[in-house]
């Protein structure tokens, strides 16, 4: 065990660490092969007992990258849209590119936001919002506000866990990793239960002809048919 975490120190003190962390946020804004967070919770961990990486550079490589990735992938979806490739296409990716297309003509400053800790959510967010053409000005400030919160956020959960488990860095690595992943999977189900219930609000206007046929009657009573121009003359068709 000593030896292993000997090796995860002499890793993190390597001068192409917080490259690979740049590049791997970068990929995963538009490829999500594995969550670029896990990299960064596992780093800290080993920066709270080692001081390095440098913290402050950790957060910042990785908001870097983050914000590069996601403007590929904006990129990506003005160019190629959302149903190019077999996986766009899937039943359950296309309700979360439906959903995220609606949402993002409403309350596209929440959701930019909070997609960027859901894996699969930044990636299917980023592409709508190229595809439905959001601004890019604004995509490109909330994306960087949302990255920079995102790696801090990621760090911070890693340096708690790092303070508790300072002695064995593997297990601390692995307790930070497992909360990361548990508090995305709950701001993933909490944002999306907001925004539905949001939407529900702003568009679930009772309608009176929709419910009550009688309504409808009424109004055809009371508004008249407007004339219609017939040979010879104009000739109303819904007078008496």
């Amino acid at each position: 065990m000593e030896l292993i975490n000997e090796a995860i120190v002499h890793a993190a003190n390597a001068w192409w660490i917080l490259p690979i962390v740049c590049l791997f946020c970068f990929v995963d804004g538009f490829l999500p092969l594995l969550p670029s967070e896990t990299l960064l919770v596992a780093l800290a961990v080993v920066a709270a007992g080692t001081g390095v990486p440098n913290l402050y550079l950790l957060i910042l490589a990785g908001a870097a990258g983050a914000i590069a990735g996601d403007q590929i992938a904006y990129r990506l979806g003005r160019r190629i849209g959302t149903e190019r490739f077999a996986w766009m296409r899937r039943e359950r990716t296309r309700r979360l590119f439906d959903f995220a297309g609606r949402e993002l003509n409403v309350r596209g400053a929440m959701l930019i936001f909070t997609a960027r800790y859901v894996p699969i959510g930044r990636v299917v967010v980023n592409l709508s919002s190229g595809a439905t053409g959001f601004s890019y000005r604004r995509f490109t400030l909330l994306d960087i506000a949302g990255s920079l919160t995102w790696a801090s956020y990621s760090v911070a959960i890693g340096v708690a866990a790092g303070a508790w488990f300072h002695e064995n860095k593997l297990l601390g690595i692995a307790i930070s990793v497992c909360l990361a992943i548990v508090m995305g999977y709950l701001i993933d189900k909490v944002s999306h239960a907001v925004l539905v219930r949001l939407g529900r609000r702003g568009t679930n206007q009772p309608d009176p002809f929709a419910t009550d046929p009688a309504a409808m009657v009424g109004l055809r009573r009371t508004v008249r048919v407007p004339a219609v121009a017939q040979e010879g003359g104009v000739t109303p068709t819904g007078g008496s």
